[in-house]
C-alpha cells in the first residue's frame, strides 16, 4: 500500500477512525505541531554528542508523544473507540516522571540567577530548539482546547512540564560544554 493516498489533494485529511476534516482544523494543527516537536526531539537524540542516557530519555518522550497525537486526533465521538482499541494516553504517571527529572536537574544545577542564552553548546542548543517547538505545540493544543475542550487535561500539563525539563537539560548540556 502506497503512502500516496491523494485524499489530501482537496485540502482535507482524516483524523483517527476515518473522520474527515479540513487541514486547517484545530486538531490537525495541534497534532502537526506535536509531530514537529517529536522531530525536534529526534534531532537532539540523533546528535552524536547526545549521551546514551539522554537519548533514552528523549526516546521515551517520543513514544509518549505518539499516544498524545493519537488522543488529540480522535474526535470526541470516537474516544470510546480509541480507548477500546488500547491506544496510548498521557497519564498522571507520565507527568510525575517528568517532574522527577526536573527535580533531579534542579538539585544538580542549583538556583538560577540570570537569563540564559541558547547556544552555549551544540547539544544544548538542540535541547533549546526542542523546547521552543514544544512550547509551540503547547500553544496549538491550548487553541484546540479552547475550540473543543480536551477530554484529557493531562496533555496540557505534560507538554508544559516537557518544556521545563528541556530548558533544564539545555542548561546542563551547556554547563558541561557538550557539543
Amino acid at each position: 500500500m502506497s503512502i500516496v493516498t491523494k485524499t489530501g489533494d482537496n485540502g482535507s485529511t482524516r483524523l483517527m477512525f476515518n473522520h474527515e476534516v479540513s487541514k486547517h482544523d484545530p486538531r490537525v494543527d495541534a497534532y502537526g505541531a506535536v509531530d514537529e516537536f517529536s522531530a525536534a526531539l529526534g534531532m537532539l537524540r540523533a546528535n552524536p554528542s547526545t549521551t546514551d542516557s539522554l537519548s533514552q530519555r528523549v526516546l521515551s518522550i517520543q513514544k509518549h508523544l505518539i499516544g498524545l497525537m493519537g488522543e488529540i486526533s480522535t474526535p470526541v465521538e470516537s474516544v470510546a473507540k480509541y480507548d477500546k482499541a488500547g491506544y496510548g494516553r498521557i497519564i498522571k504517571e507520565n507527568i510525575e516522571e517528568i517532574e522527577l527529572r526536573i527535580q533531579k536537574l534542579e538539585d544538580t544545577l542549583g538556583p538560577f540567577t540570570d537569563w540564559s542564552l541558547p547556544g552555549g553548546s551544540e547539544t544544548g542548543a538542540l535541547a533549546d530548539w526542542a523546547r521552543v517547538v514544544c512550547r509551540r505545540s503547547e500553544r496549538a493544543v491550548c487553541s484546540l482546547n479552547s475550540a473543543e475542550p480536551l477530554q484529557n487535561k493531562s496533555i496540557l500539563i505534560y507538554l508544559n512540564r516537557l518544556s521545563d525539563w528541556l530548558w533544564l537539560e539545555a542548561r546542563l548540556l551547556d554547563a558541561a560544554g557538550q557539543g
